[in-house]
C-alpha cells in the first residue's frame, strides 16, 4: 500500500488512524492464519525480527485485538472508496510476475506522469501474486471530466508496461466489457478461438451473460 493512499484514507476515511507512529513511503498487511490456536504471533515476530535485521521492514505493528484488525483492513478497503473525494480516477486492474512489481510500478508511473503532469498514481494490491490494482487519480485542481477522457491514453501507457514485463492487461476483476475490443490485442489467436470454440458449445444461444467474452 502506498503511503498516498493511506494519507488519503486519513483524509477521508472515518475511525481510521496512522497504523504506525512515522510515515513511510510503503506499507504491507499481512494476515496469519491456522488451525492451531496459538503459535502465529511468535511465527509473525520471527518473520518481522528477521525483516528487521536485513533492512527489509522500517517499523511494524501486530494487531493486539479484534478492533485493531478491523482498523487494519479498513485501511486496506478504504483505497478504493476514498479517491472519488480527490476528483478522477483512472483504473486498472492488471499482474505482473512478482519479481517484476517494483520496476513495473516505477516505469509505469513515469509513463503516466510524463503524459499527465501532476497526476497521482495510486498502485495497491496482492503482494503474492502480482494483481496491483494501478489507479491514477487526477492533478489536484485539475478538471476531472478533461481527465477522464484521456482514460486510453493512460490505459495505452500502462498498458505498453504491464507488456514490456510480461504481465497481464486483467487479473482479479477479468475483461468484463471495458477490456473486451482490446483482448484480440493482447491475447494469443489460438487461446481466443479455443475459448470461442468453449463459447459455443457450453452456451449455443448465447444467453449466459450476454455481451461478455465468456
Amino acid at each position: 500500500m502506498l503511503r498516498l493512499g493511506i494519507e488519503l484514507v486519513l483524509k477521508h476515511g472515518a475511525d481510521c488512524r496512522d497504523p504506525l507512529p512515522q510515515p513511510h513511503p510503503w506499507y504491507v498487511l499481512i494476515e496469519l492464519s491456522s488451525q492451531q490456536r496459538s503459535g502465529l504471533r511468535q511465527v509473525l515476530e520471527e518473520i518481522l525480527a528477521e525483516g528487521l535485521e536485513r533492512g527489509l521492514i522500517v517499523d511494524a505493528t501486530i494487531a493486539e485485538s479484534l478492533d485493531q484488525v478491523k482498523m487494519f483492513w479498513r485501511i486496506r478497503e478504504l483505497f478504493g472508496e476514498v479517491q472519488r473525494y480527490e476528483g478522477g480516477s483512472i483504473k486498472h486492474d492488471i499482474s505482473v510476475p512478482v519479481a517484476a512489481v517494483p520496476a513495473f510500478i516505477k516505469e509505469a508511473n513515469a509513463a503516466v506522469m510524463q503524459l499527465i503532469p501532476g497526476a497521482r498514481p495510486l498502485p495497491f494490491g496482492h503482494l503474492g501474486d502480482g494483481n496491483i490494482h494501478y489507479n491514477v487519480t487526477q492533478p489536484v485542481g485539475a478538471d476531472k471530466a478533461q481527465f477522464l477522457a484521456r482514460w486510453d491514453e493512460v490505459n495505452n501507457a500502462v498498458f505498453s508496461v504491464v507488456a514490456k514485463y510480461g504481465g497481464s492487461i486483467s487479473a482479479e476483476h477479468g475483461i468484463g466489457v471495458l477490456k473486451r475490443d482490446l483482448l484480440p490485442k493482447v491475447k494469443d489467436p489460438v487461446a481466443l478461438d479455443l475459448m470461442r470454440m468453449l463459447k459455443r458449445a457450453l452456451d449455443p444461444k448465447g444467453i449466459l451473460n450476454p455481451g461478455k467474452v465468456l
